[in-house]
């Protein structure tokens, strides 16, 4: 059998979900069984030069190309034209981590994961050009032309069949992985110099994400506003930690944090390398996650895989994923929000409750288990 994988998303070299996803997912699948053949299909005019131990496996070829995605895209779209399993010589399955357009031949089967369906339900969360992409890639049509659809939660694939009507038995829920956190203690000489790197606070309340609309991180200055403010416990003892890469339609948040009362105790930091991420979580006193919505959501797993508990929202795919180990709140209720903070950071016994649920709940997320599930599922399609 010979698999072709999509892997376009890699190109800008950035480490968001859809990228966390594809890279993790490979790094286990494409050695679990040798007799099958990869082809990577690797496009872009700019794209980074990748450096993944996956790609030394004797079963893996790298298909790299240099043509604009953007003509890809529209001959995909209108004219069904190249088809990718002609590009790569000659592929059974054409497996895509992401709902980037393609075309193939009626003999190759497709499976496509979907992540979630924020587009459709809070198109107003996204840019002119975010909202005209998934236009363009048109993901109703996508879903509906593939042999197979892996969904990352049940509520994604519940998304998928009350949104595009999509038969149910066509979908396989596959959860991500998550990896697991070695603690503070593994922290070495490496904290000071990370804490000097991103300015961090001696006690701080972390987000960890996309700085977009749809993670609530207006309602999360606010509510932490509300929190030095009505619940004046807290004084300015505590810093609001905002960290990771803009996305879009994230003037706002500046904005806002700017004109905010406690703006000299909000910190942006940019963009986190991966490398780091496990300092951020693991100095952090809370972490909170007050997302509108998310197709699964990495870093509230992540924050508890450190031993940090969590706050995070009672909508979408949040709820199945956190379990019992996180407080969950409704995102458009900010005095909630700012209460659960302050509960959280005031009760050490509630603080340690959650760490310990937390260290539990994530061994429900293995990337290993979803590397088998997902070739699994390739194999089948």
């Amino acid at each position: 059998m010979i698999i072709g994988i999509d892997i376009r998303m890699l190109a800008r070299g950035t480490r968001s979900g859809i990228e966390e996803y594809t890279i993790n997912l490979l790094s286990k699948m494409l050695n679990l069984d040798s007799s099958i053949k990869y082809k990577l299909f690797y496009n872009g005019y700019k794209k980074t030069k990748l450096e993944y131990s996956f790609l030394k496996l004797p079963n893996v070829q790298l298909k790299e190309y240099r043509i604009p995605n953007r003509l890809f895209d529209a001959s995909f779209q209108f004219l069904n034209y190249p088809k990718i399993d002609k590009i790569l010589k000659g592929i059974d399955i054409f497996f895509s981590p992401h709902i980037f357009s393609s075309a193939v031949s009626k003999k190759c089967k497709i499976v496509t994961t979907f992540h979630d369906l924020s587009f459709e339900s809070y198109p107003k969360f996204y840019s002119t050009g975010k909202n005209y992409w998934h236009f363009l890639m048109n993901p109703k049509k996508q879903a509906e032309k593939a042999d197979k659809i892996i969904a990352v939660s049940k509520s994604t694939k519940d998304d998928l069949i009350k949104t595009y009507g999509i038969r149910p038995e066509k979908i396989k829920v596959i959860y991500s992985g998550i990896r697991l956190g070695s603690g503070i203690w593994d922290l070495g000489s490496g904290i000071l110099k990370v804490k000097k790197k991103y300015n961090l606070p001696k006690k701080y309340i972390l987000y960890l994400g996309t700085l977009e609309p749809r993670k609530n991180i207006i309602g999360l200055i606010k509510a932490f506003e509300i929190l030095n403010t009505k619940y004046k416990i807290l004084n300015t003892e505590y810093h609001l930690v905002i960290a990771g890469s803009k996305g879009w339609l994230y003037n706002d948040i500046f904005k806002i944090a700017k004109n905010s009362l406690v703006k000299n105790n909000i910190i942006f930091t940019g963009f986190i390398e991966n490398k780091d991420k496990y300092v951020l979580y693991s100095l952090a006193d809370l972490f909170v996650y007050p997302s509108f919505y998310e197709g699964f959501g990495f870093p509230p797993l992540e924050a508890m895989a450190y031993g940090t508990p969590v706050i995070t929202s009672n909508f979408s795919s949040l709820p199945e994923a956190v379990g019992g180990a996180a407080i969950m709140i409704n995102p458009y209720n900010l005095d909630e929000l700012a209460k659960s903070m302050k509960m959280v950071l005031s009760d050490e016994h509630l603080q340690n409750n959650l760490i310990k649920k937390g260290f539990e709940q994530i061994k429900k997320f293995s990337w290993q288990r979803c590397a088998e599930e997902t070739l699994e599922a390739l194999k089948y399609a």
